[in-house]
């Protein structure tokens, strides 16, 4: 009996592993064919409308996915398409004769101000050309009539929605909840303005929190005014009025004040469209996404030439800093300083653009990478791009550049320390009924201990290292500016600028987009004819199942579910991160509504 027992579980042990074996190997194939077929070229014909339709979050990169569009292996996820081949696409567009114009579809732009300017500009760049946009939705956003303003037609469904009403900013305060728990922020920093601890111990904004939020907020919605005025040719006073007075309320009010050109049915725009292109309204449309877009043929360029073994490494650094590899979505520094070695190591590469996409994070991680790119520059050109944010931490990895460009409504600057240590002893003790005891070798050998407050001479202690780790970073941005130390600190003390402030105040070079800081270092390095190389290298499908799937999964259901309230599990989940030492960060994020 045992003998059977035992031939029994080996057959089973052989039935299982073969068909774990033969499931490796089918995925092995899959990812064979796909990966095959996701670079296989689109066919463009004449007459053909680029369309473009912004359903997810742009984010810096496309996603490497070789299973896309094949909805049972996770690709189907509306073919998202980053800025980098956004930008690429739009501009390989201007001079693709099969082109005949873009159609920019309704969409929710879940992107930065300066992502979507960018985007903007390439359209504006693309109307040199000659070709036509034509923009429609049934809802019109801040943000997408802000990028769609820029078309040549802007039509809405005739029962549609345009919201034209200004910004706002708004901020979730803790301390209450904190204080229910039992929970003390224990705050040590530098910085007047620093106020991304704000929320764990206070209830409202400070009168130097709300000056500066007060001035980036209303430079920024100067610039949007700005270019709405330019583009629609309306007044700017005028659209101020409109826009304070909410008189844009039914949707006939914007084709009076002509924010819009009229109103019309997707049928009728698509008919609009046809007969852009010379065909009746019994054909079919002919009509490229553009995510698709990326793999027709593309037009190259002069200053891009292939042909040549010159390089340019522009290497990726979006999200929070940490230690760590990092990934598309965060900052490591141990990812990204590989990466910059990389390229400073490599004869091919004659200049690096570092784009910059960041509220900060680690204090320490940020200044690893800080050395990286002073040394880089010490062989190289190197230039800064700054995308939505790059800000505290995000503003120390970019101030030793040789060059720094941003958008006029970057968010940067926030140059500051802090660190913030919970004191839970109310919470254990009179609400859980948790006590603790024990011994120690030394009078500070237990010094960050959460279950009772800071000592005085341990907020001295600690308050040193801040103080430390500040003058640090203002003799960094001192050096990389070629500015005193006085006046660094004179401009940082965490305050918060806009690009357009930033570069009244000496703290960016110029105002420009992704393209222009590759233009940049490419004079910088002499280079004519030059190719792009993308860093750090993206994961891997493997990798990606392995470290970072889940994770990518979990965010995208919590978005769903949450919807605007995502920026609320951000904040109070960001709350939670920056109990970790010194940090260089400014708030979560600043959402601009």
């Amino acid at each position: 009996m045992k003998q059977f027992f035992k031939f029994v579980f080996a057959s089973m042990l052989g039935v299982i592993l073969a068909g774990f074996f033969l499931m490796f190997i089918g995925f092995l194939i899959v990812v064979g064919v796909v990966a095959a077929n996701s670079d296989k070229k689109v066919e463009v014909s004449a007459n053909t409308i680029l369309h473009i339709q912004f359903t997810k979050p742009i984010t810096e990169r496309t996603p490497d996915n070789p299973f896309k569009g094949v909805p049972i292996l996770g690709g189907d996820q509306d073919k998202e398409i980053g800025l980098n081949d956004i930008l690429a696409n739009i501009k390989k567009a201007k001079t693709d004769h099969n082109i005949k114009g873009i159609f920019l579809d309704e969409s929710t732009t879940d992107a930065g101000q300066a992502t979507v300017e960018e985007i903007r500009n390439a359209l504006i760049d693309f109307k040199r050309s000659g070709k036509f946009v034509v923009a429609y939705s049934e809802v019109y956003d801040q943000q997408y009539y802000y990028l769609a303003s820029v078309a040549d037609r802007v039509y809405l469904n005739p029962k549609g929605i345009i919201e034209f009403k200004g910004f706002s900013s708004q901020v979730t305060f803790l301390k209450g909840a904190l204080d229910k728990l039992g929970i003390e922020a224990q705050i040590i920093k530098v910085g007047t303005f620093k106020s991304a601890v704000e929320p764990l111990v206070l209830t409202k904004m400070s009168d130097a929190n709300r000056l500066q939020v007060t001035a980036y907020l209303g430079s920024m919605y100067d610039h949007f005014l700005d270019g709405i005025s330019k583009s629609r040719g309306i007044n700017k006073d005028t659209l101020r009025d409109l826009a304070t007075n909410m008189t844009i309320r039914e949707p006939e009010d914007a084709v009076k004040y002509k924010l819009i050109d009229g109103l019309k049915y997707k049928d009728e725009i698509l008919d609009d469209l046809r007969s852009r292109t010379g065909v009746s309204k019994v054909t079919d449309l002919k009509s490229v996404e553009i995510a698709d877009y990326t793999n027709s043929e593309a037009t190259k360029t002069e200053s891009t030439s292939t042909s040549s073994d010159n390089r340019i490494a522009v290497i990726y650094a979006s999200g929070e800093i940490a230690g760590g590899e990092g990934d598309d979505n965060s900052i490591g520094s141990e990812g990204i300083s590989k990466a910059l070695r990389k390229a400073r190591l490599d004869k091919r590469v004659k200049a690096v653009v570092l784009r910059v996409n960041s509220p900060g994070g680690s204090s320490l991680a940020s200044d690893v990478i800080w050395r990286e790119v002073a040394l880089t520059k010490k062989t190289k050109p190197i230039v800064v791009s700054m995308g939505d944010v790059a800000a505290s931490g995000g503003y120390y990895i970019s101030c030793a550049a040789d060059s720094i460009i941003a958008e006029p409504n970057t968010i940067t600057g926030s140059i500051g320390i802090f660190a913030v240590l919970p004191n839970m002893k109310k919470l254990f003790n009179d609400k859980l009924g948790v006590t603790f005891d024990g011994v120690k070798t030394g009078k500070f050998s237990d010094i960050g201990d959460i279950s009772r407050p800071l000592t005085p001479e341990e907020k001295l202690i600690l308050q040193s290292q801040v103080n430390r780790g500040y003058d640090e970073f203002t003799k960094a941005v001192a050096n990389g500016r070629r500015k005193t130390q006085e006046y660094i600190n004179s401009i940082g003390q965490g305050r918060v600028w806009t690009g357009q402030q930033a570069l009244q105040i000496g703290l960016v070079d110029r105002l420009g987009h992704m393209d222009d800081a590759i233009k940049c270092a490419a004079k910088m390095a002499g280079l004519k004819g030059y190719r792009l190389e993308a860093l750090p290298e993206q994961k891997s499908i493997f990798d990606r199942f392995t470290s970072g799937i889940n994770s990518e999964v979990k965010t995208r259901m919590l978005k769903s579910e949450l919807g605007q309230n995502y920026a609320i599990y951000q904040q109070i989940k960001g709350a939670t991160q920056i109990m970790r030492g010194p940090q260089a960060r400014m708030e979560y994020s600043v959402e601009v509504r």
